[in-house]
């Protein structure tokens, strides 16, 4: 039997043994940006963060800074905000990856799958056409072309220049 080695899904594990110590996105937010904390860019009441357990390279979410469980507690105005970072990291996921689609949503509950509770965010997932294949169906397994740092490194660059452009 062939084995293929996935060692950041134990990190993935145990972190979510560990969900009675905080909120990742507020801890998050908490930081400077930088690596260790994976915020591409903040916004005034929002702010795009890198997945750390990404389904594709370029996999984002879209946060408010404020800790709500829904969208329907959110003002107008971050709700707004959040649509327009949704929409300005797609286009900068376009021009960093090329891909063929996105897939854009929330997961707003645990029986809806949310694997943060009580933080909505918006995930933005560069797609390309059979990037679904026997690894992930079968195997249970993403292969990811980059490392998580050089997708930081991208992205976060890809907002500098958008918000000159």
């Amino acid at each position: 039997m062939n084995h293929l080695w996935s060692p950041w899904r134990r990190t993935y594990i145990e972190d979510h043994e560990k969900k009675d110590e905080g909120c990742v996105f507020c801890i998050a937010q908490a930081k400077e940006d930088g690596a260790a904390n994976l915020i591409a860019f903040r916004g005034e009441r929002a702010y795009v963060i890198l997945n750390l357990y990404p389904y594709t390279s370029g996999h984002l979410m879209v946060v408010p800074f404020e800790h709500k469980s829904t969208l329907d507690e959110l003002d107008t105005a971050t709700r707004t905000e959040m649509m327009e970072l949704v929409s300005r990291s797609m286009v900068i996921l376009g021009k960093l990856y090329h891909p063929q689609g996105f897939n854009m949503g929330a997961n707003i509950g645990e029986a809806a799958g949310a694997g943060v509770l009580g933080h909505v965010h918006i995930h933005v997932v560069p797609r390309w056409n059979g990037d679904t294949n026997f690894m992930s169906t079968l195997g249970a397994t993403r292969v990811l072309p980059e490392s998580l740092e050089d997708t930081y490194k991208r992205v976060r660059e890809g907002f500098k220049e958008n918000l000159a452009g």
